[in-house]
């Protein structure tokens, strides 16, 4: 099965807004000192939180870890797949999002493998 981690889709008819895709595995119940991005593939963005996965306390972690590493408002973020299971897709709209497809996924990879390599 292929699928893609990151994706992009430019504004339509139907949606007004240029929206870059994660799709994210989340591990819930990690320590504090290993939160955030774990590893970054052609599948998906592993993303560790010390939250539980209780009354969507991991899904809130998952937002904030992203807002930080991706530098968008945690507003511009939000999970549009998966709020119980821990395969989310999250959905990322305005800042540098708007700045066309081939310069998002550039600067998306960029955060996302520095984020990688500071933790």
């Amino acid at each position: 099965m292929s699928a893609r981690a990151i994706w992009y889709v430019a504004a339509t008819g139907k949606s007004a807004h240029n929206t870059l895709y994660v799709l994210c595995n989340v591990k819930p119940g990690a320590s504090k000192n290993r939160e955030g991005i774990a590893s970054v593939s052609t599948e998906a963005v592993e993303i560790c939180v010390a939250a539980q996965a209780w009354e969507g306390e991991a899904n809130k972690a998952v937002i904030e870890v992203l807002s930080e590493t991706l530098d968008l408002p945690k507003s511009s973020l939000r999970i549009v797949h998966g709020l119980k299971p821990r395969t989310k897709t999250v959905s990322a709209v305005g800042g540098w999002v708007n700045l066309g497809e081939e310069l998002c996924l550039r600067l998306v990879r960029e955060h996302l493998d520095q984020a990688v390599k500071s933790s």
